[in-house]
């Protein structure tokens, strides 16, 4: 689509993936080519002809988790997102949704039944939600700092009919986690180190299943997440056992 347009190098250098949030295709791209990006956005528009508008993911920034994106082509805003029987309603320009992560959050919708869950960096429901959905538990209390991630949580557990399983709560997880109350705690937050304790003391005294991510170095991958687990377990007078190590993305 883009031969006679592109040098050979140019085409070389196009990404070979890209990911779609409803009607909004998301693509990382070498600046290299930026002087064809309107081109290229007007392709994606040609091969996906549902999808409204295109835009370069230029990653994530701030304690908020705000997306950084520049658009291409079309128009980007409010789009549904349909996902593991689930609808997400989010604007990708304003909040961060990564497909990516399907794997692992289809894993864990089918986890916490009958169960108290705490999600402590909840967004716009990734994982509270198909876990309402699909695994039942009593209830899920699901934490979110950002105000507009927080919108559209409380829109989306609408939209799913599960405002009966989860509680939606604005602020900081660091101050708001109860503690000793919770079967289960998923922590799916790249820099989760720094609210690890938080998580940890969040788990019933007889015990719990904490979910843990960690953005990990390759070299020091898994020696360094399950140190740091194991250390601040054996700190706060607990004992843990990890069940399983697992790449992500």
């Amino acid at each position: 689509m883009l031969e006679g347009i592109l040098s050979r190098e140019e085409l070389d250098a196009l990404p070979r993936r890209w990911q779609v949030i409803g009607d909004v295709l998301l693509v990382r791209i070498d600046n290299v080519l930026e002087e064809h990006w309107s081109k290229i956005g007007d392709a994606f528009l040609t091969l996906y002809p549902w999808v409204k508008g295109v835009a370069i993911d230029c990653g994530v920034h701030g304690r908020l988790r705000e997306p950084d994106i520049r658009v291409i082509a079309g128009e980007v805003g409010e789009t549904f997102h349909r996902e593991n029987g689930c609808i997400f309603k989010l604007d990708p320009s304003k909040v961060i949704f990564s497909p990516g992560n399907l794997t692992e959050r289809v894993r864990i919708s089918k986890l916490g039944g009958d169960e108290d869950v705490l999600d402590m960096f909840a967004g716009i429901g990734y994982f509270s939600i198909p876990m309402a959905k699909h695994a039942r538990p009593r209830r899920i209390l699901a934490i979110e700092l950002n105000p507009i991630s927080f919108g559209y949580l409380v829109e989306n557990i609408r939209l799913n009919h599960v405002e009966d399983i989860i509680q939606p709560l604005l602020g900081d997880c660091a101050r708001l986690s109860p503690e000793g109350a919770f079967d289960r705690v998923i922590m799916g937050y790249l820099d989760a180190y720094q609210y690890l304790e938080q998580g940890i003391r969040a788990l019933k005294e007889e015990g719990g299943i904490l979910h843990y991510h960690e953005s990990v170095p390759a070299r020091l991958y898994p020696e360094r997440p399950v140190k740091r687990i194991m250390d601040l377990c054996k700190s706060l007078g607990r004992v843990c056992e990890i069940k399983q190590v697992r790449k992500v993305k």
